[in-house]
């Protein structure tokens, strides 16, 4: 929907200098004289599917708002037979933005309808309308969000429109509520249908929702939940990796002033931390002009060590001496200046040897172990003889007092140590695709972090490392996708985590530049997390990526008819446990599924029709 701001002056200015050019000739003269013209009725209806609202003014009295605004249907006709309109007002005031009943002693803000009784809605002309809503606390002075919504009956009811708000008192944005929501309006959670939208037609989901959850609760003489709650209290269940006291996740400018000292009370009475200095501290921030959101934001350092340093890992180089393959793990600063890993105090170092082969990490080809340590640190492994003959890279991971990471990725080499090229493992999610949830820097699983979409993840969590990752699904993908939405998740259950509470199909959160189906590379991938744990089964990449969520008998059926497969046995060896050991080899064999044949974006069937890549 596109809206204009025409006030009543550019109107007039266009009706006059269409007129004008009406008026005269090619020639700049008059026109000569003749029988008068029929005059031009543009169509009207009286019905619409949509309902388009061109805003074009608004004015505040005392005790009334009156706004005028023109519709039209879906077709671009005007509309004529409005018969419902409404209008809330969140007012500014020195507590923020409030709203209350109209039964209170005081009353702040305001809502009208057509229907009240001093209410009036007139058709000034085709389809451009004045609506007068009477409120009996506005003033003429009243600032605050104006919130329009028009139809009703036959004519479709308009999306709510925000026409006013003051811009300042609004610490926060839809990018930042979007990040994780993308688009809450086609949700199934509460209020889908109340996102609003600006004069532009963009979507403006937090002055949408202030205009009922503004900064005071109804206790208070406003919205029954206020905005803050939602924001603070709601949010600090969220599962794993997000700390509530990083403001900057969602406040993305600086806060100089907050309204009320309840906003701090909501979070440390239920943090049980309440203290007389709250009130001080309340009063010197805001007078102090300071930005709260470094008051209040915690693990600065870790986002300072991410910031200082650059981990990097040599590619694997073989030591006859030592028949081992060892690597060499090094810290520097971000002018490039070598940093000596002895002398750091509570820094941990680790690599791993990986199998690597078309695109995908086929599993640990070793474990490797501390043997000298310098200004870097070499680590060194005996080879499993099942990756004989396979491509070779190192990961390592440097971790800062048991809670940091920073990862690095060495170069591909062969199995007789020659270069063959960067390090190249298709990811196709976006550096921030956790970082937008998952705000903590590193605080899962040893340290795991979260940037670069969770690519340090993919040493423990590939294809050939064959993990149960807690009976949810193997791999990296199918795993994500299970943790979030499927078996992993707990959906459906009490314990569900906060994923659930998002928009599965919004795939756009973590795959915002689509999935080419065609690219995923067609090997097996372990999947003893689909097989109760046994070792010993393989299934095909696209399937087990759909299946981590789709589980179903039906969904499961559709698969295999076209050529995946899900756990199917292959040879094994019993390890030095007695349990069983795919048998080298397996990942050469290509898998025979047909996905892409139909659901690669842009088919008949394509992902994207199903699941949302855009925002």
């Amino acid at each position: 929907m596109m809206m204009k701001h025409l006030t009543k002056r550019k109107l007039a200015f266009v009706i006059a200098a269409a007129m004008g050019i009406a008026g005269c000739g090619s020639d700049g003269k008059d026109g000569e004289d003749g029988a008068p013209g029929e005059p031009s009725n543009p169509p009207v209806v009286e019905t619409s599917e949509v309902t388009n609202v061109e805003y074009i003014d608004h004015q505040v009295n005392e005790g009334q708002v009156i706004v005028e605004f023109g519709i039209t249907n879906e077709d671009d006709i005007q509309i004529v037979g409005l018969e419902d309109a409404e209008l809330y007002v969140a007012a500014l005031t020195d507590q923020g933005i409030k709203r209350s009943n109209s039964s209170d002693e005081n009353p702040v803000g305001g809502v009208a309808k057509a229907s009240d009784e001093a209410a009036t809605l007139t058709l000034l002309d085709n389809g451009n309308y004045e609506f007068v809503g009477p409120m009996a606390a506005i003033q003429a002075d009243t600032d605050g969000i104006f919130r329009l919504q028009v139809g009703g009956g036959d004519i479709a009811t308009s999306d709510y429109i925000v026409i006013q708000k003051p811009e300042a008192t609004l610490t926060t944005s839809t990018e930042a509520c979007y990040a994780c929501h993308v688009d809450y309006s086609t949700s199934s959670f509460r209020h889908p249908s109340r996102v609003a939208v600006d004069l532009e037609g963009e979507t403006d989901f937090v002055a949408g929702c202030m205009t009922c959850h503004g900064h005071v609760t109804r206790d208070d003489g406003g919205a029954n939940t206020h905005m803050q709650q939602i924001g603070h209290i709601n949010h600090q269940d969220f599962d794993t990796g997000f700390e509530i006291s990083n403001c900057q996740t969602c406040h993305v400018e600086p806060i100089t002033n907050v309204y009320r000292q309840q906003t701090c009370l909501d979070c440390h009475i239920e943090a049980g931390v309440l203290n007389t200095e709250i009130e001080a501290t309340f009063n010197s921030f805001n007078d102090s002009g300071d930005d709260w959101r470094q008051f209040h934001t915690v693990m600065a350092d870790r986002k300072e060590l991410k910031e200082a340093y650059v981990a990097s890992v040599t590619a694997p180089y073989f030591v006859a001496a030592d028949a081992k393959w060892c690597t060499d793990v090094s810290l520097q600063d971000i002018n490039g200046n070598q940093q000596n890993l002895s002398e750091l105090e509570n820094v941990g170092v680790s690599s791993y040897l990986h199998g690597y082969f078309e695109g995908s990490v086929i599993g640990r080809a070793a474990s490797m172990s501390e043997t000298s340590t310098q200004e870097h640190i070499s680590l060194c492994g005996s080879l499993s003889p099942d990756f004989a003959g396979t491509e070779l890279f190192t990961s390592a991971r440097i971790t800062f007092d048991g809670l940091m990471s920073i990862t690095a990725h060495s170069e591909i080499v062969s199995a007789e140590g020659e270069f063959l090229k960067a390090f190249d493992r298709r990811h196709s999610v976006t550096s921030d695709s956790c970082t937008s949830c998952h705000n903590s820097e590193a605080d899962f699983h040893k340290g795991g972090s979260f940037d670069d979409g969770g690519l340090g993840c993919v040493a423990c969590h590939n294809n050939g490392q064959d993990r149960n990752s807690g009976g949810s699904a193997p791999g990296f993908g199918p795993m994500v996708h299970s943790q979030h939405w499927g078996v992993g998740s707990g959906i459906g259950e009490d314990e569900a985590n906060s994923a659930t509470k998002l928009n599965a199909e919004n795939c756009v959160s973590c795959h915002a530049d689509g999935i080419d189906l065609y690219k995923i590379p067609n090997q097996y991938m372990l999947s003893r997390a689909f097989y109760g744990g046994t070792r010993g089964v393989v299934t095909s990449p696209i399937t087990a990526n759909c299946y981590a969520c789709h589980t179903t008998p039906t969904a499961l059926s559709h698969m295999e008819a076209n050529g995946g497969e899900l756990n199917k046995e292959v040879a094994t060896y019993p390890d030095d446990k007695g349990e069983p050991v795919v048998s080298p080899g397996w990942h050469l064999t290509p898998t025979s599924e047909s996905c892409a044949t139909c659901h690669a974006e842009g088919k008949s069937f394509g992902i994207e029709k199903f699941h949302n890549f855009e925002r």
